[in-house]
């Protein structure tokens, strides 16, 4: 991922120094205890290529493992520092870029290690430990961009070398010169101090906002006693719901503002009065409505202008367009045309889709003139369950393995490869017995990549995801010290036997699971058939955000491939196959309002993009957008950029479009393979891999997509899988 590193300081902590009569070195102070070594220390040996052993590694290990990795990095980038200016004329990719990326890629072997053990060990990495390692690395990794003898080291090397560089070396350099540019390599020492006070004065805001919208969440509950309320909640509902240790069945039952309860209470409550309650309260987070003290109000427009002036002071129009540097589409321009373009089509269909839904509820116990915002989730379950079934009945065409199974199958067919499982036993000393670990192979048998595969839900271990169930993430990535890229799939899956409703011994997955699973499959493959030989531009790393989400959308978009949804589908007790209705109707189902779906990302996409291009205050950006996206009324009190944390705190700033611009590309991709015939999609799985999953972030996303396509990527292949189209 290409991440736009604005830090919170531009000079790096440098040790203490000596200036002897002759040049400036520095003076490496060592902790008194003893330092832990590769012998010691398990974490520290996966720096040298080895397999993680899980057995031995805890959070100690982790702490001291990582602090020592960090110093490490540390330590070699002020030796080259050191030798640029000792020989500048020696300077070059061979001695300042290809060494820079063999100590990264040491500090990555173990912290991201550390990192899967925070994901699926939390009994043994807890948060707060976790959290300050990743603070450690975080500072450790970005030091190199803000290294001014490495900065410019770098233009020489763009002046002297690039035309005879290779794409992937070309990559690396840019990514180094534009990095450093965005950390303020080139200002003045008096534009520096501003940029950092800037920098720190955004960093404060932004964590208040945070703090603002963490409060006003936990602040609403109210408890449910009257079990008729929940007669037709799913089970997993009921249990994020319920105190620990209780009985589900029966309560009393919690509802509250996160993710996991609040999005299936709106979808499952039958009483509309709590349901405006729920939503209300919702969308007042972080405003003067709930506590004046917890407005957010004032807190937006001093981050939207503080942003404006670090772009104004790197030389930027504004934030939005600074943002550009970092993503695909390259223009606030052409994410509003495709903005433009996908609403021309779906906001017509979501009328259509609106119509049919109020008919709908009309028919049932729905008295109102028109569906508001909290009415629509509630009863667009209820039809899509009328139109195509109940999909919790669904888990029994979809066991683990033989899922897993067709997936493996699939990639094999699709990119030319093999996997091998090796055999559970000590020696693979992973994280917990139930992990197993497979071996990616070419077909002449060649290693490729390994992946660990950690299917089952842990209460207790595991990371609780805030939405899907299950995670990428890399342990090793392909680098100038290693050809062997390792990832690791950790999933929150029922384990064996765990489904009353199924009298079976395997775990039965959801369609949603079945997605989630391909999802970050296609996450996997990208960093494990890269060719890239180097960390800094290998796999997902250093790709566009905008472009990030390829694979991901890529893959989950076979579930709903006929011929491969049917080759998914087979009875856990029976092997019966999916029978074509069936097929039809998950499809249908994925579908259904997929307009209305659509036009409420593309709402917020533009609504990110406006707060951070315009001066106009953040009310009367909300007001005037709503119309022309949403079919419902802006309730009043309905201020939900106060809690608008994905784009006001997080990363998306400016981003946020990102999502569709990917889904968009990865419909492009898709509709290559199923115009064709099953026959001819080896040639153009091959195709695919020797463009997106090869090249990574080693080559622009725009060219790779070019190569892969003939052409740019174009809308209509999202619409017509969306089934969407025009209005009638």
């Amino acid at each position: 991922m290409l991440q736009t590193t604005l830090l919170k300081g531009l000079r790096r902590l440098c040790l203490p120094r000596l200036q002897p009569c002759c040049h400036m070195s520095y003076v490496v102070l060592l902790p008194e205890d003893p330092v832990d070594t590769a012998e010691n220390n398990a974490l520290l040996r996966t720096a040298h290529g080895d397999l993680p052993n899980f057995e031995e590694i805890t959070g100690e290990k982790c702490h001291a493992g990582v602090g020592k990795l960090a110093l490490d990095l540390e330590t070699g980038v002020w030796e080259i520092e050191e030798k640029i200016r000792d020989k500048p004329k020696s300077v070059s990719f061979d001695t300042v870029l290809k060494p820079l990326d063999a100590l990264d890629a040491q500090l990555n072997f173990g912290w991201s290690t550390a990192k899967v053990l925070y994901i699926a060990r939390q009994d043994k990495l807890p948060q707060k430990t976790y959290l300050g390692l990743h603070e450690r690395a975080r500072k450790a990794r970005v030091q190199k961009f803000q290294s001014l003898p490495i900065y410019k080291a770098c233009k020489v090397i763009s002046e002297q070398e690039a035309p005879s560089l290779d794409s992937n070396k070309r990559r690396v350099l840019q990514k180094f010169l534009l990095e450093s540019r965005l950390n303020g390599m080139d200002l003045s020492p008096t534009k520096a101090d501003q940029f950092l006070s800037i920098i720190n004065k955004l960093d404060q805001k932004k964590q208040q906002y945070r703090q603002k919208v963490q409060v006003s969440t936990s602040r609403f509950a109210y408890e449910i006693t009257d079990p008729n309320i929940v007669q037709h909640f799913p089970p997993h509902l009921l249990e994020r719901m319920s105190p620990s240790g209780s009985d589900t069945t029966r309560g009393p039952w919690h509802v509250t503002l996160k993710s996991d309860v609040y999005e299936g209470f709106m979808a499952h409550c039958s009483k509309r009065a709590l349901r405006w309650n729920t939503w209300q309260a919702y969308n007042m987070r972080a405003t003067r409505f709930i506590d004046p003290q917890l407005d957010n109000s004032v807190n937006i427009e001093e981050i939207r202008a503080s942003r404006n002036d670090l772009a104004r002071i790197l030389g930027y129009s504004n934030f939005a367009t600074m943002s550009m540097e970092t993503k695909m589409a390259g223009s606030v321009e052409n994410v509003l045309s495709l903005i433009t373009s996908l609403m021309a089509k779906a906001v017509p269909k979501q009328a259509e889709e609106i119509a049919s839904l109020t008919a709908f509820a009309k028919e049932r116990d729905f008295s109102e003139d028109a569906l508001q915002a909290y009415d629509v989730p509630y009863y667009s379950r209820l039809q899509r369950q009328h139109l195509y079934g109940e999909g919790e009945k669904l888990r029994q065409f979809f066991p683990l393995d033989h899922v897993l199974t067709a997936l493996l199958q699939l990639s094999a067919e699709l990119f030319a490869v093999q996997f091998e499982e090796l055999a559970p036993g000590p020696e693979l000393k992973a994280w917990h017995p139930s992990v197993r670990l497979f071996n990616v192979l070419e077909e002449d048998g060649a290693p490729i990549a390994s992946f660990y595969f950690d299917p089952y839900r842990r209460p207790g271990e595991k990371l609780e995801p805030t939405s899907g169930s299950g995670w990428f993430a890399s342990l090793r990535s392909r680098s100038t010290l290693s050809d062997r890229p390792v990832a690791a799939l950790v999933f929150n899956f029922p384990p064996p036997g765990s489904d009353a409703q199924h009298d079976s011994d395997e775990t039965l997955l959801t369609v949603s699971d079945v997605v989630t699973l391909f999802s970050k499959f296609g996450e996997a493959l990208q960093h494990m058939l890269t060719t890239v030989p180097y960390g800094e531009v290998s796999g997902l790393t250093n790709i566009e955000w905008d472009a990030m989400a390829l694979t991901q959308h890529f893959m989950a978009n076979w579930v709903f491939v006929p011929e491969v949804l049917s080759s998914l589908g087979r009875h856990y007790d029976t092997g019966a196959p999916l029978p074509p209705d069936v097929i039809a109707d998950i499809i249908s189902s994925h579908n259904h309002m997929a307009a209305h779906n659509l036009s409420k990302h593309l709402y917020l996409a533009n609504l990110d993009l406006l707060l951070h291009t315009t001066k106009d205050f953040w009310k009367s950006i909300m007001t005037g957008l709503w119309p022309q996206f949403l079919p419902y009324e802006l309730d009043k009190k309905d201020y939900h950029p106060c809690s608008f944390t994905a784009s006001m705190c997080d990363v998306w700033a400016a981003a946020y479009y990102s999502h569709t611009w990917a889904r968009v590309m990865a419909a492009d991709c898709t509709k290559s393979f199923i115009d064709d015939e099953r026959s001819h999609w080896r040639s153009t799985g091959l195709r695919f891999r020797s463009t997106f999953l090869s090249l990574g972030g080693g080559e622009a996303p725009a060219e790779v997509f070019r190569k892969f396509r003939g052409r740019d990527p174009s809308p209509d292949a999202l619409i017509e899988l969306y089934g969407i189209g025009g209005a009638k």
